[in-house]
């Protein structure tokens, strides 16, 4: 998936309605949120809107742009103002896997991380990554998708009698209990559900196609049975829906209750 990411870098802006829309509103909850962070990354960054924001709405922190792709971390310093670049105020760009981030413990005040956890088999190392290279007080911040994501497909696998075509995620509560286990403090989650909707089946493939994330998503599937699964999936107004259910959370790096060497840490305070 690594190399599809990286050949699609050239189109992911074209295609990234739902990134946008959900950084947007991710970007909305840091309103609420008071921080002051000398360090801010954008975890899986694609072409970089997310550190963009970011970098708007904390001008005096160190903005990272991290990505496993290189082509986007190009993207990345393709967009941004060449004067930006000569006074060095860009993001510094970090070509990592965010299961081994390349950071110093502690050194992060708020990552950020928009549709990207979705990708991992298993999110969880990379919830304890987050947790050792944020700040004590630092904030996770991510959206991902959930389980109920392209049900329309799955219906329609199922009445065409072919096995399900969409990757599996992760539900909610599930993501809670894995924020709490990898250290996080009082984890905050919850999902809403945005629908897109294409005229025919082959734009919607087109968009995963652009996104670097169609095999990802949909597996490898023979193309008779894709047709099959077309041809079932029910049309609503004329249009083909495609729901994706988005699973935001957002998380608190708390004071260590052990030590590295596995002593409780206990604290008196002065009434």
């Amino acid at each position: 998936m690594q190399a599809d990411f990286g050949r699609a870098a050239a189109s992911y802006d074209e295609a990234a309605v739902l990134a946008r829309e959900t950084g947007r509103r991710m970007a909305g909850r840091l309103d609420f949120v008071k921080l002051a962070p000398r360090r801010v990354a954008d975890v899986g960054c694609a072409t970089g809107d997310g550190i963009r924001e970011l970098a708007r709405r904390y001008p005096s922190a160190l903005p990272l742009a991290v990505d496993f792709a290189r082509p986007m971390l190009r993207a990345v310093r393709a967009r941004t103002p060449r004067l930006l670049r000569m006074v060095r105020r860009g993001p510094g760009l970090v070509n990592a896997d965010v299961r081994a981030l390349p950071l110093a413990t502690g050194c992060l005040g708020l990552a950020w991380s928009n549709l990207m956890l979705q990708w991992l088999d298993d999110p969880r190392p990379a919830f304890r990554e987050f947790h050792r290279v944020l700040e004590v007080g630092g904030l996770l911040m991510f959206a991902t998708l959930g389980p109920d994501t392209l049900q329309e497909l799955r219906a329609a696998a199922q009445m065409a009698g072919v096995a399900a075509p969409v990757r599996a995620f992760p539900d909610m509560h599930d993501l809670g209990d894995m924020l709490v286990e990898s250290g996080f403090a009082d984890p905050v989650m919850d999902m809403e559900a945005i629908t897109l909707t294409y005229r025919h089946a082959r734009g919607f493939l087109r968009d995963q196609r652009h996104l670097g994330v169609r095999d990802g998503l949909l597996g490898a599937q023979p193309w008779r049975a894709w047709r099959r699964v077309f041809a079932a999936w029910e049309r609503v107004d004329g249009l083909l829906p495609a729901r994706f259910e988005v699973v935001y959370g957002h998380a608190w790096k708390g004071e260590p209750k052990t030590a590295e060497d596995g002593r409780a840490i206990v604290r008196f305070r002065r009434p």
